[in-house]
């Protein structure tokens, strides 16, 4: 099954740009991390290592969306 998926909107000066990053194998996730001005979206497998991240300065960030994929759960009665 495939991992989850962030939006990022990005206030590029006239203009807005909408990014996304999508886990793209199954076993992989995607991690969000805000750290000293900076929010890092990375694509992490199973082990823990990264695959790719995105960066983007956060005072230029206008909404970050984190969508999971939807999951058939087979324990719902």
């Amino acid at each position: 099954m495939k991992g989850d998926r962030v939006e990022i909107v990005v206030d590029a000066g006239d203009t807005t740009r909408t990014y996304e990053v999508v886990a793209s194998r199954a076993g992989r996730r995607v991690e969000t991390a805000v750290r000293r001005g900076v929010v890092e979206v990375s694509e992490v497998t199973r082990s823990g290592s990264v695959v790719r991240t995105a960066r983007f300065m956060a005072t230029r960030v206008l909404a970050l969306v984190e969508q999971p994929v939807p999951r058939d759960d087979e324990t719902t009665d």
